[in-house]
């Protein structure tokens, strides 16, 4: 049985749960979008705080476009993330709550992915 993209995947760390899916965006007029995006999503379960790590397309940067597999990004120069894994989900986790941006209250933090993509694709395996 294929997994539902719009039910959320549950990982586990330690004695906390959270609840993550990656989500493509564009921005713009149907026919001629703009800043196409892939977006991972955190949050923990039954809260209505939540955190993305949006990775927007620009220059120097891969984001999936047709050509690039879903989930999959990347620079130009040969480094790339796949969002669908949980180990890479848990790396970005990490990344994100040690520059002290963490879930809190009701609202929506957004951080931009590509300021911590460098730490997170130097530890994850290639391709990873």
């Amino acid at each position: 049985m294929t997994r539902s993209s719009r039910t959320p995947r549950q990982l586990v760390i330690g004695g906390d749960t959270f609840l993550w899916s990656v989500r493509h965006e564009h921005h713009g007029e149907p026919g001629h979008y703009e800043d196409c995006c892939e977006v991972l999503t955190v949050r923990r379960p039954g809260a209505l705080g939540r955190f993305r790590v949006v990775f927007a397309s620009c220059p120097g940067h891969l984001v999936p476009d047709g050509y690039t597999p879903s989930g999959t990004v990347g620079t130009t120069d040969g480094r790339c993330l796949n969002l669908h894994e949980p180990g890479t989900v848990r790396a970005l986790l990490d990344a994100v709550t040690s520059r002290g941006d963490l879930i809190v209250g009701d609202g929506v933090t957004e951080v931009d992915g590509w300021t911590v993509f460098p730490a997170v694709a130097a530890d994850r395996p290639a391709g990873g």
